[in-house]
């Protein structure tokens, strides 16, 4: 059992890297990439874990791309070093995350809401850097100001696509993104295909124009689709030439529990020929 999919406390997740490696292997996984949001932070001591605790260590990336519907995150698989590109493109999404989120603190303190942005970098940042901060930590903060109930209300009321307060997050061109993953020595993948928004009468034909533009790889195994989906995106991604992999999605035992370290859709363990039938002869190439 393994994962291509999961983050730490480096962007949005719960747990540190370290304590997400040891997580893996009491969970019996026998490799485990950790894909952040793009930051490498969490990287090397990740790494180190996973050498403590005696399972394969994959480094990785989500890198958030712009795109006219839904969302396109690109993951990066095995990465071996930072390229001066991946600098690049991480410090400028850097500087995009902060100018977003200091500009949807001012939509919420125009309209009257107790929302500080120091407040919220002082209070969220234990263990997160200004610059990784997004929206889940922002749900967080407002759920700790007592201004919604829970983090689902944060997201529907202020913090979702169509709510007064939304501030749209500019991600990477596709292109660099690529460029980025390739120049770094690794495999850039699509992760969640179906969060595109585009339906299926369509997906063929742009999943088709995103493989000719350098992805290689299709996470059609993913929690937040439904089994059939996935099915039918890995047959999909044959007929097109993507390899195809599979993960969790893991952010932490306590954010959404639906999500388990080494479990994909329909509630499958992940098994390991997405990584060595999949993933590592296209590394080998």
């Amino acid at each position: 059992m393994l994962d291509l999919h999961s983050h730490s406390t480096a962007s949005d997740g719960e747990l540190s890297p370290s304590s997400l490696v040891f997580l893996a292997k009491e969970r019996g996984l026998c490799l485990l990439a950790l894909t952040d949001h793009d930051t490498l932070d969490g990287i090397e001591e990740g790494k180190a874990a996973a050498k403590k605790a005696g399972i394969d260590f994959v480094p990785g990336i989500e890198i958030n791309v712009q795109w006219p519907t839904g969302e396109f995150h690109l993951l990066g698989l095995a990465l071996k070093e930072a390229a001066p590109s991946m600098k690049a493109l991480l410090g400028r999404l850097k500087e995009n995350r902060v100018e977003r989120n200091k500009k949807i603190f001012k939509a919420l303190q125009n309209d009257g809401l107790d929302a500080d942005y120091q407040e919220f970098v002082q209070t969220q940042g234990n263990g997160h850097a200004e610059d990784t901060l997004g929206r889940p930590h922002m749900a967080a903060y407002l759920l700790e100001k007592k201004i919604v109930r829970n983090r689902q209300a944060a997201f529907d009321k202020y913090l979702s696509k169509g709510t007064p307060f939304f501030v749209d997050f500019e991600g990477a061109a596709l292109e660099d993104a690529v460029a980025a993953v390739l120049d770094s020595g690794g495999l850039p993948v699509i992760a969640h295909p179906m969060s595109l928004y585009v339906g299926w009468g369509k997906i063929e034909g742009v999943l088709r124009s995103i493989k000719e533009r350098g992805v290689l790889g299709l996470e059609a195994w993913h929690p937040g689709a439904k089994e059939n989906d996935c099915r039918r995106l890995e047959a999909m991604a044959r007929e097109l030439g993507f390899f195809v992999t599979a993960g969790s999605d893991f952010h932490g035992p306590n954010v959404r529990a639906d999500r388990k370290l080494g479990v994909t859709a329909g509630g499958y363990k992940i098994s390991d020929r997405f990584y060595y039938d999949e993933l590592l002869p296209n590394l080998k190439k």
